[in-house]
């Protein structure tokens, strides 16, 4: 005896049976049904269309030896549904994709201008407390330079080396003046542009500009690559969502999904293989992007695992501040040397007993967002790339999957439902089911697939220059050659771990930690006892109140500046 759950089930089969069976068996009598359907869907007038079934002998594809419901003119409309049905569940099927790519580039690239603003406003806030005097007119400099930091990250053509020189070149004359030389002015600017051509000649600041050019390298063009690829995946999903399909596709996906319509099968759907033969032909030349894709998201992963202590970017833009503030008080330092190798370079300057502007960035800053904000450990960079890829990892066989996720999902009917297989209504497709990519299409007893496509080759070959870029951007466990810049530039070799030459630590410049917690500024170690015979110059007092001149947003961070602040001069 039947239980009741077996009972239901069978009546809903021989109720489906019966409801395609009317729909035949009214399609045989009336074309009421179709008129209404093709006016609904297609949004096509009824005046001209069949009343009731007559030969079609005009009909190119949704040929039959049966009477029909369509004439030459639905059939036409028809072909243009088909296609743009299809786009319809291209673009339905890689919606979720798209926006993952989509929201994670705009993401990152917030976070990346972000970063760039902090790390602009730790620099700032560094010359504010420790060096006012230098404040504003160091003040266009510093901008510039997070200005070219965001224009290379963003893709524009520009030398990281040229601008980390230039900062240094600008930077000079104002130490030189204001630390080395106090109270010095001049009453043009050749004098300042001269020390300012000086500075590659007698290296006030040591090896620091090296070091900064190799961790800006490291970090910078890995971060730009991983954009322009995440930019390239949007582009190749964007690509194949609307593709144009041949001929001969057009018309096998005319006869899968209108052509019952023709018989008055309205409610019909195409038997699973049969559906897997037409999407498998008409996505052969997309899935021939399947092994691409699926090296272009391992690329992208290794990459992103790869960036961590120099190459990361929020560790090198964080801690640039440290180094300017290593290099200024190393020149400080070697000042009596410095002062007289410039004057058999540039002469001896004149010296007035001037006022240098003070730190005033009280109201400019506080509207430009001069403040510290915290943020919590897991929402750095690097916890979001990695959260990133992997949702991006569950997509690594997109395209080759393409043809069966339709069918499955959108197309065919379930197993064991009776029907369509380009003919009439069947219980099951009796026909060989082929495989996916094109090698596969040449047994494919439902469409001929010739050539290539060469929209399709120009993705493939965009994804493969893309995957080289990654790979050449991810650091090898040996040494890693990268060329600075997109012009040209310096070619360095680096080691891929961080050591103390990098600044990863241990060498006195109290890096921070890759968060921009407010209470994880105030460095490890601060090891200022290589310049603790700095002696008091004219200038004053370097006791004088840290936050003095600034805004009440920087205050707090004096109090970890205070250390240098105590030895370096207030002038």
């Amino acid at each position: 005896m039947m239980d009741a759950r077996t009972w239901r089930v069978g009546c809903r089969c021989l109720l489906l049976l019966a409801l395609v069976g009317s729909t035949r068996s009214e399609g045989v009598q009336s074309c009421e049904e179709v008129r209404k359907v093709f006016q609904w869907r297609l949004a096509g007038a009824v005046k001209g269309l069949p009343d009731s079934p007559r030969p079609g002998p005009d009909l190119q594809v949704c040929t039959s030896k049966k009477p029909t419901c369509c004439t030459r003119k639905m059939e036409e409309r028809y072909q243009i549904a088909a296609r743009q049905d299809m786009q319809r569940v291209l673009q339905t099927s890689s919606s979720t994709l798209k926006f993952l790519i989509s929201r994670n580039a705009a993401a990152f690239q917030e976070t990346l201008e972000t970063l760039i603003r902090q790390a602009e406003n730790y620099t700032s806030i560094l010359f504010c407390n420790t060096y006012r005097n230098m404040a504003l007119e160091a003040a266009a400099s510093i901008q510039e330079f997070f200005t070219d930091v965001g224009l290379y990250l963003f893709g524009a053509d520009v030398n990281p080396e040229e601008f980390v020189n230039r900062f240094f070149d600008s930077l000079f004359p104002l130490v030189y003046n204001h630390l080395i030389n106090p109270g010095v002015t001049e009453s043009s600017l050749e004098y300042s542009e001269c020390i300012r051509m000086a500075r590659r000649d007698v290296s006030p600041f040591g090896n620091i500009p090296q070091r900064v050019m190799g961790q800006m390298g490291r970090s910078l063009l890995p971060s730009r690559t991983f954009l322009q690829a995440l930019n390239l995946g949007i582009e190749v999903i964007n690509t194949t969502d609307h593709l144009y399909f041949s001929k001969e596709c057009g018309r096998v996906l005319l006869r899968m999904q209108y052509c019952p319509h023709c018989q008055g099968l309205t409610l019909s759907k195409p038997c699973m293989g049969y559906c897997l033969n037409v999407m498998r032909g008409c996505l052969a030349h997309v899935a021939e992007l399947n092994p691409h894709w699926h090296a272009y998201i391992r690329s992208l992963e290794e990459l992103s695992d790869a960036m961590h202590g120099t190459y990361d970017i929020e560790h090198v833009l964080l801690n640039f501040h440290l180094l300017v503030n290593d290099a200024v008080m190393q020149a400080h330092v070697d000042g009596q040397n410095l002062s007289a190798r410039v004057n058999k370079i540039c002469g001896r300057p004149i010296r007035s007993p001037t006022q240098s502007p003070r730190c005033s960035f009280d109201g400019i800053k506080e509207k430009h967002g001069m403040k510290i904000s915290a943020r919590n450990g897991e929402e750095t960079l690097a916890n979001r790339r990695k959260e990133f890829i992997n949702s991006l990892r569950l997509y690594r066989t997109f395209y080759g999957g393409l043809a069966d996720q339709l069918c499955v999902n959108e197309l065919a009917a379930a197993d064991g439902l009776p029907c369509w297989n380009g003919e009439d209504i069947v219980k099951s497709y009796t026909q060989p089911v082929v495989g996916n990519g094109i090698k596969a299409q040449s047994g494919n007893p439902e469409i001929k697939v010739k050539g290539s496509d060469p929209v399709i080759n120009q993705i493939i070959d965009k994804l493969k220059h893309v995957i080289q870029l990654l790979q050449g951007r991810s650091p090898k466990p040996d040494k890693w050659e990268l060329q600075m810049g997109s012009g040209g530039g310096m070619l360095e070799q680096v080691s891929g771990d961080c050591d103390d030459e990098d600044g990863c630590g241990g060498s006195g410049s109290g890096e921070v930690k890759r968060t921009l917690k407010i209470t994880d500024w105030m460095p490890d170690e601060m090891n200022l006892s290589d310049i603790k015979h700095i002696h008091q110059t004219d200038g004053g007092s370097a006791l004088d109140t840290a936050g003095a001149g600034c805004t009440a947003a920087t205050e707090s961070m004096a109090l970890t500046l205070m250390g240098a602040a105590m030895l370096i001069p207030e002038l």
